[in-house]
């Protein structure tokens, strides 16, 4: 009989890796394109246009973790991935980090803070950049209620508010779009079909269908409809699309 010669720490943090380990390759990979910025920075490796070269990064980077948090629902009412939804959070709150950066760097370094030279020449003759900060905006307030203490404050509420994620990806979209070259617009098309395939899986009779084919094809009973007077803050989380 083996004994378990490791300390109780030493335990603790070899149970908490064991359990969050996918959680935790998720941020980190979310974070990569940060950190790869930074050691650019700090090597001055940022090319002969370093503001275009954080733009391209932070707004990439903002787009494609909105919608893998947008697809975590879908992924788990397809294939029953679970674990898509332990990081769908995480996900949104690095796509709005990624979002900060990318509008810090448009008004702070491309236009020097110069509020009036950026309503002049931006906000009134360029489109894009007026769905960029509205999907901005959108995020903003669901970053800040993100956390457990509002949703208990805000109840049903929460989750009539956090779909409002929906329309902060449709305007990414369109804000990738519209400054995009016609020979360009192959990337920011791709994401707008993986955003309408997201949205198209939302409707409730496509989503049955697909549970019901996916429990056939696993052979997986239907899950009892449990009927209860109020979700509690954790089922609502866990709920939320």
């Amino acid at each position: 009989m083996t004994t378990d010669k490791r300390t109780q720490p030493e335990r603790s943090i070899a149970t908490y890796l064991r359990r969050n380990w996918f959680w935790l390759a998720v941020n980190f990979a979310a974070a990569l394109p940060l950190l790869v910025l930074l050691r650019d920075f700090a090597q001055d490796n940022l090319g002969v246009d370093p503001i275009n070269t954080i733009n391209n990064a932070t707004g990439r980077a903002s787009i494609a973790l909105l919608l893998l948090s947008l697809a975590a629902t879908p992924l788990h009412t397809a294939f029953g991935f679970r674990r898509g939804l332990t990081v769908r959070k995480s996900l949104g709150l690095w796509a709005f980090v990624y979002a900060s950066f990318h509008l810090l760097n448009f008004v702070g370094l491309d236009y020097g803070f110069d509020v009036q030279f950026l309503l002049q020449d931006a906000l009134l003759n360029k489109p894009y950049i007026v769905a960029g900060l509205v999907a901005l905006l959108i995020l903003l307030p669901l970053a800040i209620t993100s956390t457990r203490g509002w949703m208990r404050r805000l109840g049903r509420n929460w989750k009539r508010l956090h779909r409002l994620v929906y329309a902060a990806g449709v305007l990414a979209v369109l804000h990738f779009l519209w400054q995009a070259k016609a020979a360009e617009r192959g990337e920011p098309l791709l994401y707008g079909l993986a955003l309408a395939l997201l949205l198209f899986v939302r409707i409730p009779a496509v989503r049955q269908r697909i549970v019901a084919l996916r429990q056939r094809i696993t052979g997986a009973p239907p899950q009892p409809v449990r009927r209860t007077p109020a979700k509690s803050t954790r089922q609502a989380a866990n709920g939320a699309d």
